[in-house]
């Protein structure tokens, strides 16, 4: 997830448990780029701790393979990540992310370029079509087909974005139909949203992104279900905590020029964490601040104290939807 997946973020994750392995946000690659500095770092900073998968995007093959070979040089990543997957349409407008599942052609031309200079893992994350799911069956020839170690697909098309019920009937086919491990993503925001995800796909693995930014506890939650343990249960106070963390973790790694620029970026974060929290005012007063002072203040107010942190996000429609479709087995 761009701008959140991040090291400040990671750190905090790890102290909680952490998932067990990061993607970082996309290398930006075209004729002219090299790999982002910050990037590259949240690898090499990271690697020690947990496999990291270094993730790319972009529509030239040649460029792809030389950014491919100086990340490899400059960092100890477990492989390289190829998004087929981002719905932006600044993105998509490049003929890249998401736009790529229109050409077959070329994203066969991606992964057999690369797959002779990843000494790693070669992966690659996609959606299930880019305006309807009856492209899947197409697709899925295409995959089965790519010399990949494994594919995690979200379970949208690329027209739906986030705003939709998740197509779980495709990610258990890719599960049944591919020679490699495939990872379910899409509507994983809480324990209950996970375990029917693995049962209804039979998934290798669960890719989770804006339910571990709201929980951080989350991947370890979902260890200990699986193990049929109980699950730590997060209280406000715990929640506000692990805020004001990721603020210091932030503001250590950032040049902000004054609180204001602080703020904004937390927001990109708090946009997810508080949402739901007191019927909707933590995160309408948070996105309204425009002083960190500010910021840490109201979060302290509603982030305190032993009542526990709801395990599901309120689904606005936006930020999160779909796990009410997925738990009821309706998708």
């Amino acid at each position: 997830m761009q701008d959140v997946s991040v090291l400040p973020l990671w750190r905090c994750l790890e102290r909680r448990g952490g998932p067990d392995y990061y993607v970082t946000e996309y290398f930006r690659v075209h004729r002219d780029s090299s790999p982002e500095k910050k990037i590259l770092r949240s690898v090499v900073d990271m690697s020690g701790s947990k496999p990291v998968m270094a993730q790319m995007i972009g529509n030239d093959p040649k460029h792809l393979v030389r950014s491919a070979k100086l990340i490899q040089e400059e960092s100890d990543c477990a492989g390289i990540d190829v998004n087929l997957g981002c719905p932006a349409p600044k993105v998509c407008g490049k003929a890249a992310g998401g736009a790529l599942l229109k050409n077959h052609e070329l994203i066969r031309e991606i992964a057999l370029s690369l797959r002779p200079v990843v000494s790693g893992s070669l992966t690659l994350k996609t959606r299930v079509g880019f305006e309807t799911e009856s492209e899947f069956d197409d697709l899925l020839a295409l995959f089965a087909d790519l010399p990949i170690d494994g594919l995690a697909i979200h379970g949208r098309t690329v027209r739906e974005r986030y705003q939709s019920a998740v197509h779980v009937d495709c990610i258990a086919r890719a599960v049944e139909a591919l020679p490699f491990p495939v990872s379910a993503n899409g509507s994983i925001v809480s324990v209950k949203t996970a375990l029917a995800m693995l049962q209804r796909t039979r998934a290798a693995g669960l890719m989770i992104g804006r339910g571990g930014i709201r929980n951080p506890w989350l991947f370890a939650q979902i260890h200990d279900a699986v193990q049929g343990q109980n699950p730590f249960q997060p209280t406000l106070g715990d929640v506000g905590e692990y805020l004001e963390e990721l603020t210091d973790e932030v503001a250590a790694e950032g040049d902000f020029g004054d609180k204001g620029q602080l703020a904004n970026r937390m927001k990109k974060f708090a946009n997810y964490i508080a949402i739901g929290v007191a019927g909707g005012e933590l995160v309408d007063k948070l996105r309204r601040t425009r002083d960190h002072d500010e910021f840490l203040s109201i979060s302290r107010e509603y982030l305190t104290g032993s009542e526990l942190f709801p395990e599901e996000p309120e689904e606005d429609g936006k930020l999160f939807c779909g796990a009410g479709e997925l738990l009821a087995g309706k998708v």
